[in-house]
């Protein structure tokens, strides 16, 4: 962890990696400059995956044939209202001509700060181990750019996970791996070097609570996890958006751990928590209803940091005022939360019932988030499921957008309204909707 900004940035730009392209056909001299389109060097698409939700357009088709309307718990975007303290400290701040700070104004990084401690038991950050982000994508997609990462590095994410940790390791030429970060990492099966030992990574990206399957991993999962990426010499970076949704004991009393807990990462030798190593993306979209002013922050490790804070600097990426002003209000008021999370255990719980009465299984692992993580009957495949639940008017997402994972799963969300929800639940306990989801 010792490497200074320069050398970061130097991997970012890749100030060592000569970059040749192939110069434009010229015309003869006096000769207009016509069809230059096929003459040009770029763009050059990165090699991504094909865009997941396109995929649903033919079960949406299907859904909105039915006669009281779609119901759509595929995509996890909050539908409640945005609290009224968010609301009301944007319009007083809503007159904002000058540039905002990319590090955050000091009042927003005193609210993380203390919000930190309060909520996720971490104590003791300082300003410069917390940045605003513009929503907690952006860090998703970014950070191994940011970081440093580079072609040929592994970069490692959950078996079932988000499809963007992929993506940000393709972005920059990285090798995405998926790994069962349930398990002792000493028995993930990772690619081997020239020499037939296994390649350490550079990044290991944990996510808790987990997107798809709601998965929380316990203080002991984590540290079990830093101790290994340590010897390593590899980060972690812990996406935990959902953590102000738990569902079951113990984190319902006791909080969904968070990597920086000190009882993860350790101690220094001057009884200071030890961050080395550590990130933390938080977002506010799902426990506020802030989806819509992309509000998050990141913490950790003040080196990594800066890092980060380098990059954003000269790319221009800065919260915007009135949103910077949201984040401070909305994470000094606890009302709002816990009055949503409510909102969300009230739908959950409908849903479960209904889905189990036509034979779907719940994940038992799947205690916190914004979803239910079901499997169907041995023989009926992701997409057999999402095409029996368009024929009840309703879409979910396929397990299979959450990698191989997810086969034979789909991922139900909470975030339709009530009378929606209700409707949905309606549709699963009506005649004939248990025979849908039998192979």
């Amino acid at each position: 962890m010792g490497q200074d900004i320069r050398t970061v940035l130097s991997a970012v730009v890749g100030e060592n990696r000569p970059v040749t392209t192939k110069p434009a056909s010229q015309p003869p001299a006096g000769q207009p400059l016509t069809g230059l389109a096929s003459a040009t060097t770029l763009p050059r698409p990165p090699a991504l995956p094909d865009f997941p939700w396109d995929s649903l357009r033919p079960y949406r088709a299907r859904a909105a044939q039915h006669p009281d309307g779609v119901v759509d718990l595929a995509v996890g975007t909050p539908v409640d209202d945005t609290p009224a303290v968010a609301r009301q400290a944007l319009a007083d701040s809503s007159n904002a001509p000058g540039y905002p700070t990319t590090v955050g104004t000091p009042a927003l990084r005193a609210a993380v700060i203390e919000w930190m401690a309060r909520r996720r038991g971490v104590p003791d950050l300082t300003d410069a181990e917390v940045i605003p982000t513009i929503g907690s994508k952006e860090s998703v997609a970014l950070l191994p750019l940011q970081l440093g990462v580079g072609p040929g590095d592994l970069v490692l994410h959950p078996r079932a996970a988000y499809p963007t940790y992929d993506v940000g390791a393709r972005l920059v030429g990285a090798h995405p791996v998926p790994v069962d970060t349930d398990a002792d990492p000493a028995t993930w099966v990772l690619p081997t070097g020239p020499d037939g030992t296994p390649r350490d990574p550079v990044l290991v990206w944990l996510n808790s609570p987990g997107n798809p399957d709601g998965h929380v991993l316990s203080v002991a999962q984590m540290a079990r996890v830093v101790a290994w990426a340590r010897q390593r010499g590899a980060v972690v970076v812990s996406d935990e958006c959902y953590a102000e949704l738990p569902w079951a004991e113990p984190w319902v009393s006791q909080g969904v751990p968070s990597l920086l807990d000190p009882r993860v990462g350790g101690t220094r030798p001057d009884g200071t928590p030890d961050r080395s190593g550590l990130i933390v993306l938080y977002s506010l979209s799902k426990q506020s209803n802030l989806a819509g002013y992309r509000a998050a922050f990141l913490a950790g490790d003040a080196v990594l940091v800066a890092a980060v804070t380098e990059v954003r600097k000269h790319s221009g990426l800065m919260v915007p005022a009135p949103v910077q002003a949201v984040i401070t209000a909305v994470l000094g008021d606890e009302a709002h939360v816990a009055a949503q999370r409510e909102t969300y255990r009230r739908r959950r719980a409908l849903l479960a019932e209904a889905v189990a009465g036509v034979g779907l299984v719940a994940d038992p692992l799947s205690v916190a988030g914004l979803y239910l993580w079901l499997r169907g009957p041995a023989g009926m495949g992701a997409f057999d499921l999402v095409g029996a639940f368009a024929e009840l008017g309703i879409v979910v997402a396929p397990g299979d957008f959450y990698g191989a994972a997810g086969a034979g799963h789909v991922r139900v969300s909470l975030t339709d309204t009530d009378e929606r929800v209700e409707a949905a639940a309606a549709r699963l306990r009506g005649p004939g909707a248990a025979a849908l989801f039998r192979p």
